[in-house]
Parts: structure tokens; sequence; C-alpha cells
């Protein structure tokens, strides 16, 4: 039950990410820092589905920690685009609130797996 959580929460946070990147691109003329963001937020997700499909226990538990690593670029980006001024301080919190919980259902799955092994 929480690894669907943890997907859907993950595919929610990155379609937020698109659309960040669409903003970004358009009406900040931003391009560098928004292709960094899609790569880092997407790869989350891609890498928590990737570990669901994993060959092993370790497998998975290393597919989970690229994702945990991913989502800790995505959130010092989120912090750049804040101190940067491109998004405000209301888009911020939403997107920071979002990767922190990600980040936390991250750490904890990955604390519960290395437990069982």
């Amino acid at each position: 039950m929480a690894q669907s959580i943890l997907i859907q929460s993950s595919l929610k946070f990155s379609a937020k990410i698109i659309k960040l990147q669409e903003y970004l691109n358009k009406q900040k003329k931003e391009t560098i820092i928004s292709k960094q963001i899609i790569r880092s937020a997407t790869s989350i997700g891609a890498n928590i589905n990737e570990a669901n499909y994993g060959s092993s226990k370790a497998d998975f538990i290393a597919k989970m920690h690229i994702a945990l690593k991913e989502c800790a670029e995505t959130e010092y980006w989120i912090r750049l685009l804040k101190e940067a001024e491109y998004i405000t301080d209301e888009k911020f919190n939403v997107l920071i609130n979002e990767c922190l919980s990600i980040k936390k259902m991250l750490i904890a799955t990955l604390n519960t797996s290395k437990n069982k092994t």
C-alpha cells in the first residue's frame, strides 16, 4: 500500500515539475535549470517503478537509493529557483513540501527494506 502511495506521489510531483518547466521556458525564458529539474524530478518516479521490478532485494534497495538521490537533487533545484526568484513563495511551498514528503517516504522504505535483509 505504501509503495503505491509513493508511486502516485512521485507521478503527481513529476507532472507538476513538467508544468513548471513549461512556465520557466515560456514565461522566464529559463532553460538550463528547468532541464536539470525535469531530469531529476522525473527520475524519482522512474527509479521507484524500476525498483519494483528489481531482480533482488539488493537491486530494489539500489534503485530506491537512486530515487532518493534524485529527490535530494530536485530539492536543491527547487530551492535555487526560489532563491533566484523564478518561483513564488506559494509555488515554492507546494513543490518543496511534496518533494520532502516523497523524500521521507523513500527514506522510510529504504530503512524498512534494509532492516529486513
